[in-house]
Protein backbone atom coordinates (compact mmCIF):
# COMPACT_ATOMS: atom_id res chain seq x y z
CA UNK A 1 0.00 0.00 0.00
CA UNK A 2 1.57 3.49 -0.58
CA UNK A 3 2.09 6.08 2.00
CA UNK A 4 -0.93 8.69 0.31
CA UNK A 5 -3.10 6.05 0.48
CA UNK A 6 -2.54 4.75 4.33
CA UNK A 7 -2.38 8.26 5.24
CA UNK A 8 -5.85 8.59 3.79
CA UNK A 9 -7.26 5.70 5.86
CA UNK A 10 -6.06 7.02 8.76
CA UNK A 11 -7.24 10.29 8.18
CA UNK A 12 -11.12 8.63 7.56
CA UNK A 13 -10.34 6.95 10.96
CA UNK A 14 -9.57 10.60 12.78
CA UNK A 15 -13.03 11.75 10.48
CA UNK A 16 -14.77 9.24 12.47
CA UNK A 17 -13.83 9.82 15.77
CA UNK A 18 -11.19 6.82 16.51
CA UNK A 19 -7.64 6.89 16.77
CA UNK A 20 -5.49 3.71 15.94
CA UNK A 21 -3.51 2.62 18.85
CA UNK A 22 -2.19 -0.37 17.29
CA UNK A 23 1.56 0.18 16.37
CA UNK A 24 1.55 -2.95 13.59
CA UNK A 25 -1.36 -1.79 12.06
CA UNK A 26 0.55 1.81 11.64
CA UNK A 27 3.45 -0.01 9.96
CA UNK A 28 0.89 -2.41 8.07
CA UNK A 29 -1.13 0.55 6.58
CA UNK A 30 2.49 3.26 6.06
CA UNK A 31 5.10 1.06 5.26
CA UNK A 32 7.89 -0.06 7.66
CA UNK A 33 12.12 0.58 7.46
CA UNK A 34 13.12 2.78 4.50
CA UNK A 35 16.08 0.41 3.97
CA UNK A 36 13.72 -2.74 3.54
CA UNK A 37 11.00 -0.86 1.25
CA UNK A 38 14.26 -0.21 -1.07
CA UNK A 39 15.11 -3.74 -1.30
CA UNK A 40 18.71 -3.07 1.59
CA UNK A 41 18.54 -6.24 4.17
CA UNK A 42 20.32 -5.26 7.28
CA UNK A 43 19.05 -7.96 9.10
CA UNK A 44 22.24 -10.14 8.48
CA UNK A 45 24.59 -6.44 8.77
CA UNK A 46 26.53 -7.35 5.56
CA UNK A 47 29.52 -4.64 4.86
CA UNK A 48 27.63 -4.43 1.09
CA UNK A 49 24.25 -3.80 2.65
CA UNK A 50 25.04 -1.20 5.24
CA UNK A 51 26.56 0.82 2.78
CA UNK A 52 23.55 0.81 0.31
CA UNK A 53 21.45 1.90 3.64
CA UNK A 54 24.39 4.60 3.87
CA UNK A 55 24.12 5.83 0.30
CA UNK A 56 20.48 6.46 0.55
CA UNK A 57 20.78 7.60 3.97
CA UNK A 58 22.90 10.33 2.10
CA UNK A 59 20.47 10.79 -0.48
CA UNK A 60 17.79 11.13 2.28
CA UNK A 61 19.64 13.51 4.19
CA UNK A 62 19.47 16.94 1.45
CA UNK A 63 16.50 18.96 1.17
CA UNK A 64 14.80 16.84 -1.40
CA UNK A 65 11.86 14.86 -1.45
CA UNK A 66 11.60 11.24 -0.83
CA UNK A 67 10.36 10.44 -4.39
CA UNK A 68 13.24 11.53 -5.55
CA UNK A 69 15.88 10.48 -3.28
CA UNK A 70 13.81 6.72 -3.93
CA UNK A 71 14.29 7.00 -7.59
CA UNK A 72 17.88 8.10 -7.66
CA UNK A 73 18.76 5.01 -5.61
CA UNK A 74 17.25 3.17 -7.74
CA UNK A 75 19.06 4.84 -10.47
CA UNK A 76 22.28 3.75 -8.75
CA UNK A 77 21.22 0.28 -7.76
CA UNK A 78 20.51 -0.06 -12.17
CA UNK A 79 23.90 0.92 -13.01
CA UNK A 80 25.92 -1.20 -10.55
CA UNK A 81 27.13 1.81 -8.15
CA UNK A 82 26.26 0.47 -5.06
CA UNK A 83 29.83 0.38 -3.19
CA UNK A 84 32.53 2.62 -1.81
CA UNK A 85 34.95 1.33 -5.33
CA UNK A 86 32.47 1.49 -7.32
CA UNK A 87 32.06 4.81 -6.21
CA UNK A 88 35.65 5.72 -5.79
CA UNK A 89 35.86 4.59 -9.39
CA UNK A 90 33.28 6.20 -11.17
CA UNK A 91 33.90 9.00 -13.23
CA UNK A 92 32.86 12.03 -11.52
CA UNK A 93 30.88 13.29 -14.29
CA UNK A 94 29.09 10.06 -14.67
CA UNK A 95 28.17 10.48 -11.06
CA UNK A 96 26.79 13.66 -11.73
CA UNK A 97 24.64 12.35 -14.83
CA UNK A 98 23.42 9.35 -12.59
CA UNK A 99 21.55 11.94 -9.80
CA UNK A 100 20.22 13.88 -12.62
CA UNK A 101 18.33 10.93 -13.91
CA UNK A 102 16.81 10.51 -10.33
CA UNK A 103 15.70 13.91 -10.56
CA UNK A 104 18.59 15.14 -8.22
CA UNK A 105 19.45 17.74 -10.12
CA UNK A 106 19.59 20.85 -7.52
CA UNK A 107 22.26 18.87 -5.55
CA UNK A 108 24.12 16.72 -8.37
CA UNK A 109 27.49 18.60 -8.00
CA UNK A 110 27.54 18.75 -4.63
CA UNK A 111 26.35 15.58 -4.11
CA UNK A 112 28.73 13.77 -6.21
CA UNK A 113 31.69 15.42 -4.62
CA UNK A 114 30.29 14.19 -1.32
CA UNK A 115 29.90 10.20 -2.26
CA UNK A 116 33.10 10.01 -3.19
CA UNK A 117 34.73 12.29 -0.94
CA UNK A 118 33.03 10.08 1.73
CA UNK A 119 33.39 6.51 0.30
CA UNK A 120 37.38 7.73 -0.39
CA UNK A 121 37.26 8.15 3.90
CA UNK A 122 35.68 4.88 4.28
CA UNK A 123 38.15 2.93 2.02
CA UNK A 124 41.03 4.81 4.28
CA UNK A 125 40.34 4.56 7.26
CA UNK A 126 37.82 1.54 7.76
CA UNK A 127 38.46 -0.23 4.82
CA UNK A 128 35.24 0.45 2.93
CA UNK A 129 33.50 -1.16 5.77
CA UNK A 130 30.92 0.75 8.10
CA UNK A 131 30.72 -2.45 10.43
CA UNK A 132 34.39 -1.49 11.70
CA UNK A 133 33.77 2.21 11.70
CA UNK A 134 30.81 0.73 14.27
CA UNK A 135 33.57 -1.65 16.07
CA UNK A 136 36.12 0.88 16.97
CA UNK A 137 33.71 3.23 17.92
CA UNK A 138 33.97 4.02 21.69
CA UNK A 139 30.37 4.50 22.24
CA UNK A 140 27.22 5.89 20.60
CA UNK A 141 28.31 9.56 20.78
CA UNK A 142 31.84 8.65 19.09
CA UNK A 143 29.42 6.25 16.76
CA UNK A 144 28.32 10.01 15.20
CA UNK A 145 31.34 11.24 15.34
CA UNK A 146 33.38 9.00 13.40
CA UNK A 147 30.46 8.93 10.62
CA UNK A 148 30.02 12.81 10.09
CA UNK A 149 33.85 13.26 10.08
CA UNK A 150 33.76 11.40 6.64
CA UNK A 151 33.34 14.53 4.79
CA UNK A 152 31.61 17.60 4.42
CA UNK A 153 27.97 17.17 4.21
CA UNK A 154 27.32 14.80 6.57
CA UNK A 155 25.48 16.41 8.98
CA UNK A 156 23.49 15.02 12.12
CA UNK A 157 20.52 14.65 10.31
CA UNK A 158 22.25 11.92 7.42
CA UNK A 159 23.67 10.28 10.16
CA UNK A 160 21.04 10.13 12.51
CA UNK A 161 18.66 8.68 9.79
CA UNK A 162 20.99 6.46 8.81
CA UNK A 163 21.48 4.88 12.22
CA UNK A 164 16.92 5.14 12.86
CA UNK A 165 17.60 1.90 11.04
CA UNK A 166 20.17 0.37 12.37
CA UNK A 167 18.84 0.77 16.19
CA UNK A 168 18.61 -2.58 17.98
CA UNK A 169 21.49 -4.12 15.11
CA UNK A 170 24.33 -2.11 16.04
CA UNK A 171 24.75 -1.34 19.47
CA UNK A 172 25.71 1.54 19.74
CA UNK A 173 23.45 2.78 17.08
CA UNK A 174 21.03 5.39 19.50
CA UNK A 175 19.66 8.35 17.65
CA UNK A 176 17.13 10.32 19.26
CA UNK A 177 14.01 10.09 18.45
CA UNK A 178 13.33 12.60 15.41
CA UNK A 179 11.09 15.88 15.91
CA UNK A 180 8.98 14.24 12.75
CA UNK A 181 7.69 11.04 14.65
CA UNK A 182 7.50 12.16 17.62
CA UNK A 183 4.69 14.97 16.49
CA UNK A 184 3.33 12.08 14.58
CA UNK A 185 3.05 9.62 17.82
CA UNK A 186 1.47 12.71 19.60
CA UNK A 187 -1.02 13.00 16.99
CA UNK A 188 -2.07 9.45 16.92
CA UNK A 189 -2.04 8.99 20.37
CA UNK A 190 0.77 6.52 21.00
CA UNK A 191 2.18 9.18 23.40
CA UNK A 192 0.20 9.51 27.31
CA UNK A 193 -1.23 12.91 26.99
CA UNK A 194 0.76 15.58 29.25
CA UNK A 195 4.61 14.13 27.71
CA UNK A 196 6.50 16.67 26.53
CA UNK A 197 9.37 16.59 24.04
CA UNK A 198 12.03 14.95 26.64
CA UNK A 199 13.32 12.08 23.72
CA UNK A 200 14.77 9.94 25.83
CA UNK A 201 11.48 9.50 27.70
CA UNK A 202 9.45 9.35 24.61
CA UNK A 203 11.70 6.94 22.98
CA UNK A 204 11.38 4.54 25.84
CA UNK A 205 7.25 5.00 25.41
CA UNK A 206 7.15 4.15 22.25
CA UNK A 207 9.77 0.90 22.65
CA UNK A 208 8.05 -0.11 25.36
CA UNK A 209 4.68 -0.35 23.66
CA UNK A 210 6.07 -1.86 20.71
CA UNK A 211 7.59 -4.63 22.56
CA UNK A 212 4.22 -5.09 23.66
CA UNK A 213 2.47 -5.86 20.49
CA UNK A 214 4.72 -8.81 20.34
CA UNK A 215 7.32 -6.92 18.12
CA UNK A 216 10.89 -7.41 18.61
CA UNK A 217 13.76 -4.88 19.25
CA UNK A 218 15.44 -4.87 15.99
CA UNK A 219 12.04 -4.48 14.16
CA UNK A 220 11.37 -1.12 15.99
CA UNK A 221 12.96 1.20 13.19
CA UNK A 222 9.74 -0.13 10.75
CA UNK A 223 7.40 1.66 13.97
CA UNK A 224 9.68 4.49 13.41
CA UNK A 225 9.91 4.42 9.89
CA UNK A 226 6.24 4.81 9.90
CA UNK A 227 5.97 7.83 12.53
CA UNK A 228 8.35 9.66 10.18
CA UNK A 229 6.15 9.37 7.24
CA UNK A 230 2.93 10.43 9.00
CA UNK A 231 5.00 13.11 10.74
CA UNK A 232 6.38 14.35 7.07
CA UNK A 233 2.63 14.42 6.04
CA UNK A 234 1.56 16.16 9.10
CA UNK A 235 4.54 19.19 8.70
CA UNK A 236 3.13 19.26 4.66
CA UNK A 237 -0.40 19.99 5.93
CA UNK A 238 0.59 22.88 7.79
CA UNK A 239 2.86 24.10 4.95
Amino acid sequence: MSDLTGIRILNSLFTQGTKPLDAPALVSELGGSYAAELGIHLGGLETTEVYKWFLAAMLYGARISENIANRTWQVFRRNDVLTPECMTNTDWDRLVALLDQGGYVRYDYKTATKLQTVSHALLDHYAGDLNRLHAVALDSSDLERRIMSLGKGIGKVTTQIFLRELRGRWSKAAPPLSLLAFNAAQALGFLPEGINDNNKRSLITLQQLWYKQGMTIDSFPDFEAALVRYGLHLRHCKI
